[in-house]
């Protein structure tokens, strides 16, 4: 029974090979025939074809986990029958058909958009004849066509052909008696291999399971993406689109959306049909080749410093550096999660969907703090704890503007202290040594910093003495003191007074102080903008302040001398009365301006405070409120929900 049963598991595996060769057959074609697009020749292009027998083997373990369980069943049970091989050897043609047919057509998808296959393609199916005679009347597409049906037909003759030689092993092979012990031996293999493809599925043992960031590796677009799957990318695609929180709220016709979030936000100029919403900002500051620090601290909440009342000294070094820079005593955080505060910060994008816009299938590039300052010759570092691939974020940064990446995979694994990594004190320690390495060059650097530690599991180092009792607050006082710790470091270092620090968390945490356990104070968060030389005064800024106004602000602070696209304000310039936030959470938007505080459910407006009169927001005065000052607002914010989706929806918040 044991023979028999490896010649089940060998025949399955060796139509899995085959698939996997198809595959690959695929990609070599879709580099012999692109391969126009390498922008860097040095590169090997080895790397793309290992990578993509990775994912070439997800697809494929998808596709093989229902013959593996029946198949097992059969074999186990001594049921196996002649209609089973048939079955299984058609579910092979069939599905492998389908994903060579997705494979086939990325080649010309890749060549016209620069991306991978993605679930925009079903837009198409409402064009039928269109997209007909766009296929057969195009003869550039006729090869691939052509070549979909060559390899889809040879693989599908292998399979009958492997199917048709194992059964005759099999059936040569002795049933001999079926007893418990050799029902116990097959169904433990059975079991393994069952468990073997759904780790195939899966694709790695980390944390997360496989994303798309796992096919970067070079600076090389096109070559990064070689690697992908097109049927993972698309199966990846239409899952994101499933998903409730990523669907279009439908508020208003989306001409007048535009039309009035302009007006209302002040921005002026020709309509850009790709930028209608985006802000042009010129600075007036003559221009300084800075380098610049960025710092997005895990969880540290404006609650956790003596600066908003926070009773306890748990911040000693963010509290001094509110006293000696530009900061702002009102500022909201864009969102909940770690991507919300990437994107805001270093990229100028709201938060106003609960979708991660790093981890699409389609990677798009956007303007930002990165892209802007590499085009201006800066040598960009990003540096996490954690696995590259979570958050899909190697993947995203190297896209948008950053040299070089480090993270979990770079550090020495005793360094590792949790499922996030390293802690910050060795992160930072370890970015400053990096630091250092590119301030030798003539060029300036930019430096992204996310910390972790203040994310649980709490892991503070033995040797820390904190003064708090609570490990909440132990980890606080630790994040405060790496940070302190590396800027006495780097105080030492030549290139630190022409250095700009920007400080800000990457979202907030739960507070136990009243005021800012409410809906609206459970976002503020700190934001500092630290100027060592001391070339603009330092102050305290009562704008409404938020974090997609971070690269506007900085941008306009180093003197960057051309106009560019942000969503957010620059603080330095206008009137605190002009000054908004807004964000999202929970199915709820909420707006702020002037002296009110506005929540909307997608349907209605939920509440209304005057937060500065009502910080515990007990008076909800939705209906004793100037009805015109409402209406405004509501206005407002829902052209600036709905231009925002839109442009999201139809992935036109990118750089064309």
């Amino acid at each position: 029974m044991m023979k028999r049963f490896y010649q089940y598991l060998l025949w399955l595996i060796s139509i899995h090979i085959a698939g996997l060769l198809g595959f690959s057959l695929f990609r070599f074609i879709e580099f012999v025939c692109l391969q126009n697009q390498i922008v860097h020749s040095e590169t090997s292009v080895f790397g793309a074809f290992i990578r993509g027998v990775w994912f070439d083997n997800v697809i494929g373990c998808y596709i093989l986990i229902v013959p593996l369980v029946l198949v097992g069943i059969a074999a186990i049970i001594g049921r196996s029958h002649r209609l089973v091989y048939r079955f299984v050897a058609w579910w092979f043609c069939i599905f492998y058909s389908l994903a060579f047919m997705v494979s086939a057509a990325n080649t010309p998808y890749f060549s016209y958009f620069f991306k991978n296959i993605n679930s925009s393609i079903f837009l198409w199916f409402g064009y039928t004849a269109t997209t007909a005679g766009m296929l057969f009347e195009e003869k550039s597409y006729w090869l691939y066509i052509f070549l979909y049906f060559i390899l889809a037909g040879g693989f599908a003759w292998t399979v009958f052909k492997l199917t048709s030689f194992f059964i005759k092993r099999i059936e040569q092979q002795p049933v001999g008696r079926i007893n418990v012990r050799s029902i116990v031996g097959c169904s433990v293999v059975w079991v393994v291999s069952v468990l073997l493809c759904l780790f195939g599925i899966r694709g790695r043992r980390g944390y997360n399971p496989i994303k798309i960031s796992e096919a970067y590796y070079c600076n090389d677009s096109f070559l990064n993406q070689l690697g992908i799957n097109p049927s993972f990318n698309l199966l990846t695609s239409v899952l994101d689109d499933l998903r409730k929180e990523n669907q279009e709220l439908k508020l208003m016709p989306y001409a007048e959306a535009i039309s009035y979030a302009r007006t209302s936000l002040g921005i002026q100029g020709k309509v850009d049909s790709s930028y209608v919403l985006h802000r042009r900002v010129f600075s007036t500051i003559p221009p300084r080749r800075h380098n610049v620090v960025i710092i997005l601290m895990e969880s540290m909440s404006a609650s956790f410093l003596r600066t908003f009342g926070q009773p306890d000294e748990l911040t000693p070094t963010l509290d001094s550096l509110y006293r000696c820079s530009l900061a702002f005593t009102n500022c909201y955080s864009a969102g909940i999660h770690t991507n919300h505060g990437l994107t805001a910060s270093l990229y100028s994008f709201p938060a106003l969907m609960f979708r991660n816009l790093m981890k699409g299938t389609v990677t798009p590039h956007w303007e930002g703090i990165p892209t802007i300052l590499r085009h201006e010759g800066y040598h960009n570092m990003f540096f996490m704890t954690h696995e590259a691939q979570y958050d899909n974020m190697k993947a995203f940064f190297s896209t948008n503007g950053y040299d070089d990446i480090y993270s979990q995979e770079n550090y020495p694994k005793d360094s590792v202290v949790n499922s996030f990594g390293v802690s910050d004190h060795f992160e930072l320690n370890y970015a400053l040594g990096k630091i250092n390495a590119a301030a030798k060059r003539s060029n300036p650097f930019l430096a992204t910093i996310l910390t972790i530690s203040n994310h649980p599991p709490y892991k503070v180092p033995l040797w820390f003495h904190a003064r708090s009792k609570e490990a909440e607050k132990q980890i606080v006082e630790y994040a405060d003191w790496s940070i302190g710790q590396f800027l006495k470091a780097a105080q030492r270092e030549p290139w630190y007074k022409n250095t700009i620090f920007v400080m800000t968390s990457d979202h907030t945490n739960i507070s136990d102080h009243d005021v800012y356990r409410t809906d609206l104070g459970v976002y503020s968060a700190p934001i500092i903008i630290y100027d060592p030389s001391g070339d603009i005064a330092p102050g305290r800024s009562h704008h409404i302040a938020q974090q997609i106004d971070i690269m506007p602000t900085l941008l306009s602070y180093i003197g960057y001398p051309r106009p560019y696209i942000a969503f957010g304000e620059n603080l330095l310039d206008g009137s605190a009365d002009d000054s908004w936030a807004v964000n999202y959470n929970n199915g709820v938007y909420q707006y702020v301006k002037g002296e009110y505080f506005m929540q909307y459910d997608g349907e209605a407006i939920k509440a209304l405070y005057n937060f500065r009169n009502d910080p515990l927001q007990k008076h909800n005065i939705i209906s004793s409120a100037p009805k015109a000052e409402v209406k405004s607002m509501e206005k407002e914010l829902k052209a600036i929900i709905q231009s925002y989706m839109k442009r999201m929806h139809d992935n036109q918040l990118i750089i064309k």
